[in-house]
């Protein structure tokens, strides 16, 4: 009997990966006009950008419930040696805690913590799933992966900051002052909370160029297996562009592009795209 890794629908990786890596996605709700959609089935990033710019409110999001995670974990359970759920981070969400609360119940099931939102959280699932697949033991995976989530750099570019106003995370007196200044804000994931770390001026294509940059140039303490160039809905030529800068700086094995999912959406809107890695030991 084999390790099964189970997720929240937040850590926004590819169908590939979670198809190749056999991962179970339960996903959140995302509540709109009152009414809620389950992430990435009944609802996409297109359908919110749509109903936003169409006049509508802002979405919002909802943690699973202790309920839905206890049917997941219950049909699970018995079929496998062991269960390894990984959420999104505690500071965003109670989905951690609604799962532990949850996995109680069951002397196999195991939850992380992933300390991260959107590719980040998806770096921690799939190298949790590569670890249960090399065979390693279920507690073994867990303390793989409370050591792996500080060591994941998970930022992100906003071009836009419409919905940060309307979510009530900005204010429109700032928004007004960063678009009469060019300002485009660079959000950063550290110890599982958000913030600005920076803002860069100038048009969106400059602001990730400059972006990438940043992040990558001089660095000798990244993993090079893979990284993720997330956003829910960025140009085309906006994402090989950021492609063709990451090549300048180091040479990853894999160079996923991933679309954030409805979470992300909600929060930062269209335009938003970030650079996902794992920091080396």
């Amino acid at each position: 009997m084999a390790v099964k890794i189970t997720s929240d629908s937040t850590c926004d990786l590819t169908a590939d990966l979670v198809a190749a890596h056999d991962i179970e996605i339960v996903p959140l709700s995302i509540v709109k006009d009152g009414r809620p959609y389950r992430d990435g089935v009944e609802i996409t990033p297109a359908d919110i950008f749509r109903h936003v710019d169409a006049g509508g409110d802002i979405t919002t999001t909802a943690a699973v419930s202790v309920g839905e995670y206890h049917d997941v974990f219950e049909r699970l359970s018995p079929r496998y040696e062991a269960v390894i759920h990984i959420t999104i981070s505690a500071d965003f969400s109670s989905c951690f805690q609604n799962a532990c609360i949850a996995a109680g119940d069951f002397d196999n099931v195991y939850v992380v913590d992933s300390r991260n939102l959107s590719s980040g959280h998806g770096h921690v699932v799939v190298e949790a799933a590569l670890a249960a697949e090399a065979g390693m033991e279920v507690r073994d995976i867990v303390t793989f992966l409370n050591g792996l989530t500080p060591r994941v750099e998970a930022s992100f570019i906003i071009d836009r900051l419409d919905y940060m106003v309307k979510g009530g995370r900005c204010s429109a007196v700032t928004m007004l002052g960063a678009n009469l200044l060019r300002l485009k804000p660079c959000i950063e994931v550290r110890d599982g909370k958000m913030g600005v770390v920076k803002k860069y001026r100038g048009s969106f294509q400059k602001c990730l160029t400059d972006y990438v940059r940043d992040r990558l140039q001089g660095r000798d303490d990244i993993e090079t297996e893979r990284i993720f160039i997330t956003h829910p809905d960025a140009p085309a030529e906006a994402v090989e562009a950021v492609r063709a800068e990451i090549s300048k700086y180091r040479s990853f094995r894999r160079v996923i592009e991933t679309r954030a999912g409805c979470t992300v959406s909600s929060h930062c809107g269209p335009n938003t795209l970030g650079i996902l890695f794992i920091r080396s030991k």
